[in-house]
């Protein structure tokens, strides 16, 4: 080895050294976020589909990011309440979970929102998707829903079905089904999901259309009958019961979806860390198993993929919106 080669092997090294000590300020700015425990709030009351969702991605956010990352239910107003205070949040660790209804309904039913779906958040990723299901009592007559069709329409109106509330995902869905198939069921909406379970297991509803993760337990168990799926296979959970699509709806397609969001005041580079993470928790085995166990599809988007799913499901119900002439709660 002669000198020249040793020098130039000592002078790359000494370089290689110095690139490294360069980079670790930057890579030590890249980890500055979170600082402290992250609020992830739900706007929904706990029991339904935004809670399984919510815990399964908080659980592995909380090992991919080295802080907590807890869950805060705060139901109202159709998911508005939680969703003004994530966009006014200024400690830069709130983020919030975005869902059909509180970023593709409520735009289109509310005169005035306290909150812009758009300007006031930035997308961080989509997570999952739920499908819907469409159920009854087991008390009802009806073993699919041909039956519960044709039992509808032997009833106009003096068969009842539950939501989460007016805007609901599960309103959105049994009112898309009654435009499909021409019935008229009356809509009773609860505040959340849970209390609309309460009263469909009591019996006091005969129907409802629920996010898959909050009712698979009580399907097994005997406790509710699931007439049809939303989604357009059937589900490996549930191989028996037919899409709506197969029992005479062909097209027909109804999930619920939800997604991360951040206020639009949170930094790039903050969005960027929770962005990377977010797509990868809801990815990770634990989550993954637990999601799929409920009938829930992981997925776990970029932002940019959110953003562009944002708009197209915008697009998608506001004229099913206005066709079925939803109202908020007063």
């Amino acid at each position: 080895m002669t000198v020249d080669s040793l020098d130039r092997r000592t002078l790359l090294a000494r370089l290689s050294a110095a690139g490294a000590a360069l980079s670790l300020p930057s890579l030590a700015s890249a980890q500055t976020w979170p600082t402290k425990a992250v609020r992830f709030i739900v706007p929904f009351a706990p029991g339904g589909s935004s809670e399984i969702v919510a815990r399964s991605t908080a659980a592995e956010l909380t090992k991919l990011l080295g802080q907590s990352v807890y869950v805060d239910n705060k139901p109202g107003g159709a998911g508005n309440v939680a969703m003004q205070e994530a966009a006014r949040a200024e400690d830069q660790h709130t983020i919030i979970l975005g869902h059909i209804g509180t970023l593709a309904v409520n735009p289109f039913i509310f005169p005035k929102l306290p909150y812009d779906p758009i300007k006031d958040f930035r997308p961080i990723s989509l997570l999952a998707k739920v499908p819907s299901l469409y159920l009854v009592h087991p008390d009802v007559p009806a073993r699919n829903l041909t039956e519960f069709i044709a039992l509808a329409k032997k009833k106009p109106g003096q068969m009842n079905y539950g939501s989460a509330g007016n805007g609901s995902a599960g309103h959105l869905a049994f009112e898309y089904l009654k435009m499909a198939a021409g019935i008229f069921v009356t809509h009773v909406p609860y505040r959340g999901t849970g209390p609309q379970l309460t009263d469909l297991l009591a019996g006091r509803l005969e129907a409802a259309s629920v996010g898959a993760p909050a009712v698979m337990q009580f399907i097994k168990a005997g406790k509710l009958r699931c007439i049809a799926t939303g989604t357009t296979e059937r589900l490996a959970q549930l191989p028996d019961v037919p899409t709506v699509a197969e029992q005479g709806f062909p097209g027909f397609e109804m999930t619920q979806w939800y997604g991360l969001l951040a206020p639009s005041t949170l930094p790039a580079h903050s969005a960027d860390i929770l962005a990377a993470a977010a797509a990868k928790a809801v990815k990770t085995p634990a989550a993954v198993e637990h999601l799929s166990k409920e009938a829930a599809l992981a997925v776990g988007s970029t932002p940019a993929q959110f953003a562009q799913f944002i708009g197209v499901e915008q697009k998608r119900w506001k004229p099913v919106l206005e066709r079925a002439k939803v109202k908020p709660d007063n």
